[in-house]
């Protein structure tokens, strides 16, 4: 029951523009958006919430009001989302550390929404203090993890500069430090009226760092890893999305799940099947370049990011025996493929059936404070972080899977360390690799190295 005494015939919000990625009737969403509508003006808790504005081109309302309202959605939709695919590709394009600034602007806009959000339902806009100290954490966050990048792949760069080194030898104790002067600046900030509310948007300020700035950490790590960790799962998650909104806006009929009731079983399955296929056959094209699979390294004597390398078994092609079930449909005893394929199902599985539930997560929350979307940053897709709920999870996941099943030593990485070292440090190392190789009989005892 919905406050003012109107029944909800589906028991939770909907949202104009959102969750229709698995669709359900038009009459079901308009009866929605007007209890919706009608739940909000008897909402005293969200009163200070403005209500959603249309950021839709002018030229986009004129081509399209012929429309109903569920055909002007989906033209919206697909037309922004052809022009941000567009752009990300432009993005690949112009290289490795452009997508690092892209990550980092992104992390940035999700975290200034999500906050924003915090303003607006506690009303704590004349909390002293508080706007600047939680931009001051984001920064003392981002310090300490982009600091611990540098450290791991920009050794050789900073090597060469005495002042960068004093950084990096003391960077978590001065990141530790950074972080302290915020927590006695907000202890110092405390007004007697508004602790609680004041706590509230401590614990507020750290769950949003804690969801945006580790997660795009991940997603550079991922990066570094090889373009391809990143392109894959982030274009499966998209791939998905679209899909799944696609077959539930034409066969939609099953609802999925009470939180989103207007995603459906037959755009979940549509979208899971469609994602695998492509994740496959995307994985292929970009595991016949280098410039995709070969993990990102700064050279510090052309200061520019560099992908060469001799790709690693994970891309380089066999042969493969097909199981006797598929022998009889396919026609094939054996398939050359790339062994990153196989992995590309795992990653293509999780951003089909565990990824959606961080859009279900976000929905749940934007339901529980009553708002439509984070922003309306992108007309028909809401703010930057409604695009992006789904990839922090992927991200998380993807890092996980690198660090379980895939990464091993890394010889060059262990190589930049030991630069790092005093040269008396570098020689007892030496001494004790030498006495470790002669020891297992790789090296002779009489031969110098």
């Amino acid at each position: 029951m919905l406050r003012g005494g109107v029944p909800s015939a589906i028991g939770i919000h909907l949202w104009p523009g959102k969750d229709l990625q698995y669709g359900i009737s038009a009459k079901e969403v308009d009866l929605e958006e007007r209890l919706v509508d009608l739940d909000l003006r008897n909402d005293s808790d969200v009163s200070d919430v403005p209500p959603p504005t249309d950021s839709t081109p002018v030229i986009l309302k004129r081509a399209l009001s012929g429309l109903s309202a569920r055909w002007k959605n989906w033209w919206i939709r697909g037309i922004l989302t052809l022009a941000m695919i567009s752009g990300f590709f432009l993005i690949i394009y112009l290289g490795s550390f452009m997508l690092m600034l892209l990550v980092l602007s992104i992390q940035v806009k999700c975290y200034h929404e999500i906050i924003t959000i915090g303003y607006r339902v506690y009303h704590s806009y004349d909390l002293p203090w508080f706007r600047s100290l939680s931009w001051y954490f984001l920064l003392c966050v981002n310090y300490f993890f982009y600091g611990e990048t540098v450290a791991d792949y920009f050794a050789t760069f900073v090597q060469r500069r005495e002042q960068l080194q004093f950084l990096i030898r003391y960077h978590r104790f001065i990141s530790f430090a950074l972080y302290l002067a915020g927590f006695c600046m907000f202890v110092l900030s405390l007004v007697k009226k508004h602790y609680r509310l004041q706590f509230y948007m401590f614990a507020w300020t750290h769950v949003t760092l804690l969801i945006t700035v580790t997660q795009s950490h991940l997603v550079i790590q991922n990066l570094f890893e090889g373009m391809i960790w990143f392109l894959v799962p982030i274009s499966s998650v998209i791939c998905n999305d679209i899909t799944a909104y696609i077959f539930g806006f034409f066969f939609g009929r099953t609802p999925l799940i009470k939180l989103s009731p207007k995603k459906t079983w037959e755009g979940f399955i549509g979208g899971f099947f469609s994602t695998v296929i492509f994740g496959f056959i995307f994985s292929y094209f970009l595991a016949q370049h280098q410039y995709f699979v070969c993990p990102v390294e700064y050279n510090s004597e052309t200061n520019r990011f560099v992908t060469e390398c001799e790709p690693s078994e994970l891309f380089q092609m066999k042969k493969y025996s097909v199981p006797p079930l598929l022998q009889a449909v396919l026609g094939w005893e054996t398939v050359n493929m790339y062994p990153f394929q196989m992995h590309s199902i795992a990653l293509s599985t999780f951003a089909s059936l565990i990824g959606p539930f961080g859009g279900f997560f976000a929905s749940g929350f934007k339901r529980a404070f009553k708002i439509k979307d984070f922003a309306d940053t992108i007309p028909g897709h809401g703010g930057i972080m409604d695009r992006f709920d789904c990839q922090y999870l992927m991200a998380t996941f993807v890092h996980v899977y690198i660090t379980s099943f895939i990464r091993g030593p890394n010889p060059s990485k262990l190589l930049k360390q030991l630069l790092i070292l005093q040269p008396e440090q570098q020689l007892s190392v030496y001494k004790i690799l030498k006495s470790h190789l002669v020891e297992k009989g790789i090296l002779q005892p009489s031969l110098r190295v």
